[in-house]
């Protein structure tokens, strides 16, 4: 290596400090490695101005060079996508809703009595397009989704008949998820639920006062009461599989802990998830920047919790933490914001493939129809422009394989282009992804069987990993 190649590849690596130790993310490989003080301070000697190769002996810049911290910068080549092995498949059965919360995204949403309702002929020509574009798989799944799911509940039975008898035919297993709004819940219906082990999240947004500010019913009254009677009913009679709450943060709601406690102490739910509000179509609901920040000191605040929790091997709960040390833990390397379009296909109650089930209803095309099938080249060129864009310094950031730009549909509403990067708070994020490799990093040292406990069914590439 001559003078003039010797370089410092900042974006590819981050010295992640806890009390413990000092450790060093790779980023390329999303890996964790123990970092001693020699090689630290190497790394310091690098970043100084004017260094020259003489300054180092080969014996010290190799491990580096192998983890491409120093060396030539790897150009990404021009990735191609050709092929859509989504297993996943959301139907959104139903337009309509017996809720008119304030700040609902979807498009299309109407009243029962106006709504749209998804037939069982598009609903199984959806099935087939899906196992034809990724046959032979052990697992699938589907997702019931509206409006509100259950308002459409003999399409779902029949559904899941069909699901069940088409997927065994074919030496396969699937697995149903829904969310849902909790009000239309009864006991028959979670009987069914049971019997099918459905995977289940209910919408609520924590104790009364906050809860009936926006989830209100189509005549202008709270919600609480109704949701609140079902999900007990629901919590006490259902014990096959973990029931999360799905919170959704808007302007004016920043208590995290308040929030968390009522749902998952109180409740007894077994998973509290966050979504933060910054692009709303309706910009009044959406989080100021000084509140976005309040609510990502909560998230901290709530992770510090969610530790001292796993050091006695404990979950306590925060799923947004949870799902961030699975992709850690796993290695995970996206390239993608989620799945939309590659690992999952979307369906409108009409029969339309929607990137994903937030932009049914919208302006944003659509890309074919289960008549007509998946419109793969159409699909291919959106998921290109996306992979092979570098917008503002995505392509530098440290966080580029665990946040891969942002949310499509946020993207969509802010920008009016779902392929441009989400930049309006990458500082957050990425000081949250930092607190999400210090959280992973204690817990990993200090009590690493929590993560056999807690993270059974996470793959990926772990080596290297402390």
């Amino acid at each position: 290596m001559s003078n003039n190649e010797l370089k410092i590849n900042k974006q590819n690596y981050r010295i992640v400090r806890n009390e413990d130790e000092n450790l060093l993310f790779h980023v390329p490989s999303t890996s964790l490695f123990e970092i001693d003080e020699t090689n630290e301070k190497l790394i310091n000697r690098l970043n100084m101005s004017e260094v020259k190769i003489s300054d180092f002996s080969a014996e010290e810049l190799v491990e580096l060079e192998k983890l491409n911290i120093i060396g030539k910068e790897e150009k990404q080549d021009y990735i191609e996508v050709k092929n859509f092995p989504a297993t996943t498949l959301i139907l959104n059965v139903a337009s309509g809703c017996n809720l008119s919360c304030t700040y609902c995204y979807k498009a299309d949403l109407e009243t029962l009595d106006n709504s749209g309702n998804m037939t069982f002929e598009t609903a199984v020509a959806a099935i087939e397009n899906l196992y034809k574009g990724a046959p032979n798989q052990p697992v699938y799944n589907v997702t019931f989704f509206g409006g509100e799911p259950l308002s459409n509940f003999k399409l779902i039975e029949d559904v899941v008949e069909f699901a069940e008898s088409f997927f065994k035919q074919r030496k396969a297993l699937v697995d149903f998820t829904m969310t849902t709004n909790g009000t239309l819940l009864t006991k028959t219906t979670i009987e069914f639920l049971r019997e099918h082990k459905f995977g289940l999240t209910i919408s609520m947004d924590g104790p009364k006062y906050i809860h009936n500010k926006t989830r209100l019913t189509n005549a202008g009254t709270g919600s609480y009461d109704s949701v609140k009677k079902k999900a007990q009913l629901l919590l006490s009679m259902y014990t096959e599989r973990p029931i999360g709450a799905r919170v959704t943060l808007t302007r004016g709601v920043t208590q995290i802990e308040e929030i968390w406690d009522h749902l998952f102490n109180e409740l007894n739910f077994t998973e509290v998830g966050f979504a933060p509000a910054t692009a709303s179509d309706n910009a009044v609901f959406n989080l100021s920047e000084q509140e976005l920040l309040k609510v990502f000191e909560g998230f901290k605040k709530m992770g510090e919790k969610y530790i001292d929790s796993a050091l006695k091997s404990e979950f306590n709960g925060f799923s947004n933490l949870h799902r961030l040390l699975g992709d850690i833990h796993a290695g995970r390397k996206k390239k993608l914001p989620c799945g939309a379009g590659v690992g999952l296909l979307s369906v409108s109650y009409d029969g339309n493939f929607d990137l994903c089930h937030r932009f049914t209803g919208s302006d944003f095309t659509n890309f074919g129809n289960v008549k007509t099938g998946l419109d793969k080249p159409k699909l291919s060129n959106f998921i290109e422009k996306r992979l092979n864009k570098n917008d503002g310094d995505c392509s530098t950031c440290h966080i580029r394989n665990l946040c891969a730009g942002g949310c499509y549909h946020e993207s969509y509403i802010r920008y009016n282009d779902p392929s441009k990067a989400v930049l309006h708070y990458c500082d957050i994020m990425r000081d949250w992804i930092d607190f999400g490799l210090y959280a992973y990093s204690k817990i990993r040292n200090n009590n690493p069987e929590f993560f056999d406990l807690y993270f059974k069914e996470e793959k990926g590439d772990v080596n290297g990993l402390i």
